[in-house]
């Protein structure tokens, strides 16, 4: 029997999060996108990502084997404020969540910050690279966003396997960190 791990991907609308899962997926993916419509222009804020067309009402879901004992779920929550009600059930029972940034528009990614800080969920915020540029460095993006210094800023591209493989490795070393330090603080 496997082991199950879940992580959730979340962060404001277009950053990529789809895009995240898909890389890394071993399977093809769930994915909940519509069509954006005339009545979604009006409550929600395109921005700088005009051309995106489609967007997740729901969450997406990606698979991946690690080995012969566990398999890595991965949780994409949908970036509008407005299905802001699902992400207490997308978050329940995961190990730890990766937060997406889009520098273009980085007060769209408080409301993700602020929810796994109260919950107290270890993540990583991950500023994804469109077309290989970043409008403010990772530095810039920490003060900027208030991050803790305990909490990893990092490059990624959501494109690419192997950026969003190291990503998740980050995660996951918070994640262990964490799990060591708590252990260390217990009564014995």
């Amino acid at each position: 029997m496997k082991v199950p791990v879940k992580i959730v991907v979340a962060g404001g609308f277009g950053v990529g999060k789809t895009t995240f899962v898909r890389s890394l997926s071993d399977i093809e993916p769930l994915t909940t996108e519509e069509a954006m419509t005339a009545v979604g222009d009006a409550v929600d804020d395109r921005g700088d990502v005009h051309t995106k067309t489609t967007t997740t009402v729901a969450m997406d879901f990606g698979r991946v084997d690690i080995d012969e004992q566990i398999v890595l779920y991965l949780f994409g929550t949908p970036g509008q404020e407005r299905f802001g009600f699902m992400w207490n059930d997308l978050v329940r029972g995961a190990l730890g969540a990766v937060v997406l940034v889009d520098t273009r528009r980085l007060a769209d990614s408080f409301v993700a910050l602020d929810f796994f800080e109260s919950r107290e969920v270890p993540f990583v915020v991950a500023v994804n690279e469109f077309d290989g540029v970043h409008h403010h460095g990772i530095d810039e993006v920490r003060a900027a966003l208030s991050i803790a210094v305990d909490v990893p800023v990092v490059a990624t591209d959501a494109r690419s396997r192997g950026s969003v493989k190291d990503t998740v490795l980050e995660l996951l070393g918070v994640v262990l960190q964490r799990a060591l330090t708590r252990a260390e603080a217990a009564p014995r």
